[in-house]
């Protein structure tokens, strides 16, 4: 699609009125980040119009560019741009910027604001997100171009500022799409050389082209305000098809405004009344509050007509192409509707049936038998999938240049896992997966809580799980994890018991598609779980369930989730020889226990019996079921460096230690 032409004068009116919506969108919340919105105007007008491709009345046409405004705190510049360009964000929703029901929050929301990409706020999260977009882009055109039509042949585009570069997460993110030649990326990089502090200066000199070129990108600088070098740089970017693209962008701060240009106090703050006034005179532009000029409604409108004349042409192609290629077309609906198997839960039971051993090894062979059933499963680990086996093995490595395979290698890169995960969901047509260990979950945070807030279908493989990995010691004995996990909400954490639980807990997070699942477990051996009744996935879905019944009233109810629940069932042996009877509940998912009728957690937690959880971990939500005269068995304190019996000894999670603690709670 050629760009349409756009003058220099259309150009200077378009982005002013995105400078203005945002100045008095702004100080009419009297909140907000007024400065990058001024500063970028001029390339982000330019990119919209002449260069992104996009369908405002379909806004998850899969053949669209995608745009990412990492820098999320201008927001209002995107706003306006979905204003403009006819997305459904009425000028009335801009006037209620930050205001409560309306659909221009403070930062960027998928799934709140039309044509809202990624959910960005934490600087660096959308960078590593257009990463992962970029990355499922080309493993999808590997599966469905032809030598005709390409439906994946999009670019992914992004606005990134030095908060973005100078976060971590950034490099990590940089260096992998490097490394993968992730040519379909193009970003922008608002250099206007302002922090909040100030001048950016004081905390930032690094050579950012040499940063990345070293690091594989095509790297070109222009002034952001002149449209034609950056429309020019624009177009060098999406014929470099090896290399992904960093076009730095000089900006001024406030841009327009006499009194803020190039300071800080634009950054955060509102211009303020007088400095408002005083942005419209310098820019010629007339009193009225959220002008919208009617040549700028001409210019976008026409806009519109072009790219609806596309988004039809590509319409038409891609009928064409399912007709040519059924086969293709049957994964393209498979791999975008993420379709799971009705019979999902047998396969992966019968993959594990008769094994114990370690849950990341069960978790191993589930894999192999999800992945021959749900096409969409692709992913890796951080550098570790020897220990823990999440390699698929029917498939190839995903490799620069070969786009082909499911198998993914981030790197030692937790950070940039994460958010590239966020990316691959948000595109379509993958489930992803990353691996590390519990206690490395730390480093993922942040893109697993921005996959809650988006309702992303991502999966987290946490092994490692707990004191018990041993000799490694306190630096990587994961104690406060697991709880710290079930604390973000919309994320599903399930610690699995043995080979059924670990199947089933691959089942529900493949059928879970409004929200991540993190998969925790053990690297060492757990014997398979004796249960008194068969274990289902209906069951299995309360997230909570009753394994050894201990009769109708028990003596004690003792609740246990992971290698824990045969800790359990060995301190109910014990107890048992002493004349107490003890019901033995597994809760691989707390979360979701806590959610279920009070009618069912009565009947498996009767009242007036005592209630113990066991766990190797600190205690966190296990309270809620516990009560006040409950007792939780875990962990207060680090672990320390020795053999896994040494300290299940030490630490009191041996059967007579556990049982030892239920007798002195019942006073016998």
């Amino acid at each position: 699609m050629s760009a349409p032409s756009l003058t220099n004068d259309d150009a200077r009116l378009g982005a002013d009125t995105l400078r203005m919506l945002a100045v008095d969108a702004v100080e009419a919340a009297n909140s907000g980040h007024p400065g990058l919105p001024m500063g970028a105007a001029d390339y982000a007008f330019l990119l919209w119009h002449s260069h992104l491709r996009f369908a405002p009345a379909d806004p998850e046409w899969p053949g669209r560019d995608r745009f990412i405004l990492s820098a999320g705190h201008g927001s209002m510049l995107l706003y306006g741009l979905l204003h403009l360009f006819g997305f459904d964000l009425p000028l009335e929703e801009l006037k209620q910027f930050r205001q409560w029901g309306s659909r221009t929050p403070g930062h960027p929301e998928y799934g709140h604001t039309p044509g809202v990409e990624v959910t960005t706020g934490p600087l660096g999260q959308g960078f590593a997100m257009g990463v992962g977009m970029a990355l499922a882009a080309r493993m999808a055109s590997a599966r469905f171009a032809d030598e005709r039509f390409d439906p994946c042949g999009h670019q992914v585009y992004a606005i990134v500022s030095d908060g973005d570069l100078m976060e971590g997460i950034s490099q990590e993110a940089a260096s992998l799409a490097g490394h993968l030649k992730l040519g379909n990326l193009v970003y922008l990089y608002d250099d206007n050389r302002i922090t909040i502090e100030g001048s950016t200066d004081l905390a930032f000199s690094e050579d950012t082209a040499g940063r990345f070129t070293s690091l594989g990108w095509h790297v070109q600088s222009v002034d952001g305000h002149d449209v034609a070098q950056v429309g020019e740089a624009l177009w060098r970017a999406r014929i470099e098809r090896d290399r992904p693209s960093l076009i730095i962008a000089r900006t001024h701060i406030a841009h327009g405004s006499p009194g803020k240009h190039d300071t800080a106090g634009a950054h955060g703050a509102p211009l303020g009344a007088e400095e408002a006034a005083a942005t419209r005179k310098n820019l010629g532009w007339p009193d009225e509050l959220f002008h919208v000029p009617e040549r700028v409604r001409e210019i976008c409108g026409r806009r519109q007509e072009e790219l609806a004349a596309a988004h039809a042409a590509w319409q038409d192609e891609f009928r064409r192409w399912r007709r040519r290629t059924p086969d293709k077309a049957r994964l393209w609906d498979s791999l975008w509707q993420k379709a799971v198997p009705k019979d999902l839960e047998a396969r992966l039971l019968a993959a594990v049936a008769g094994a114990d051993g370690a849950t990341r090894a069960l978790s191993g062979k589930a894999i192999q038998a999800a992945a021959a059933a749900v096409p969409a499963l692709a992913g890796g680990s951080a550098d570790l999938e020897p220990s823990t086996n999440t390699r698929i093995a029917d498939s190839p490595s995903v490799l620069p240049g070969s786009y082909g395979g499911r198998n993914l290698h981030f790197g030692v890169r937790e950070h940039a896992m994460g958010a590239v995960m966020n990316g691959m969901a948000r595109y379509g047509c993958f489930i992803p997966y990353g691996a590390t260990f519990l206690v490395f979950a730390d480093y993922c945070r942040p893109a697993i809580r921005l996959a809650a807030l988006m309702k992303q279908q991502a999966v987290y493989v946490f092994t490692h799980d707990s004191l018990f990995l041993g000799e490694d010691g306190p630096t990587h004995q994961p104690v406060e994890q697991l709880s710290s996990l079930r604390l973000i909400p919309n994320l599903r954490v399930i610690r699995p018991a043995d080979g059924p639980e670990t199947a089933l807990a691959w089942g529900a997070a493949l059928r879970r598609t409004d929200g991540p699942t993190a998969l925790v477990l053990t690297r060492q051996k757990v014997p398979a779980i004796v249960r008194e009744e068969p274990l289902d996935a209906k069951t299995f879905a309360k997230g909570g369930y009753v394994v050894r019944q201990g009769g109708a009233t028990p003596d004690v109810v003792i609740m246990a989730s992971g290698s824990e629940v045969g800790l359990a069932l060995g301190a109910a042996e014990v107890l048992a020889g002493e004349g107490v009877t003890a019901r033995v509940v597994s809760v691989p998912c707390l979360e979701t226990f806590l959610a279920q009728p009070e009618a069912y957690r009565r009947r498996l937690l009767p009242g007036r019996v005592p209630r113990v959880a066991v766990e190797a971990g600190h205690g966190g939500l296990w309270w809620r079921l516990l009560g006040p005269g409950g007792l939780f068995i875990g962990m207060e304190s680090f672990g320390a460096s020795a053999p896994e019996k040494v300290l299940a000894e030490e630490f009191g999670f041996t059967p007579a230690k556990v049982a030892g603690r239920v007798r002195e709670l019942m006073g016998r």
